[in-house]
């Protein structure tokens, strides 16, 4: 065989060669970004859900706090109004 003709095809093999490390490597990493995109969903998605939770206990908390506020409101008048001492 003549020795161009192995040149050649020894080059053409690492042509060919490659081309297919680059092409699975980029299939890799393509593969590897959807990946880390899928748990950026889902931590995005736990997230959401925490601080939706968070919203209804503040909510619920802060409905709490107007209650104490208007009962404290209704005790200090009770108290006006059975003080002794009170101007009338």
């Amino acid at each position: 065989m003549d020795p161009l003709v192995i040149v050649l095809i020894v080059l053409a093999v690492v042509v060919i060669a490659a081309a297919y490390w680059l092409t699975t490597g980029k299939e890799r990493r393509m593969e590897q970004q959807r990946e880390r995109a899928a748990e950026h969903r889902q931590e995005a998605h736990s997230a959401a859900q925490r601080a939706g939770e968070a919203e209804v206990a503040a909510r619920r908390h802060a409905e709490e706090a107007e209650q104490e506020r208007e009962r404290a409101v209704e005790l200090e008048r009770k108290a006006a109004e059975a003080d002794p001492d009170r101007p009338t």
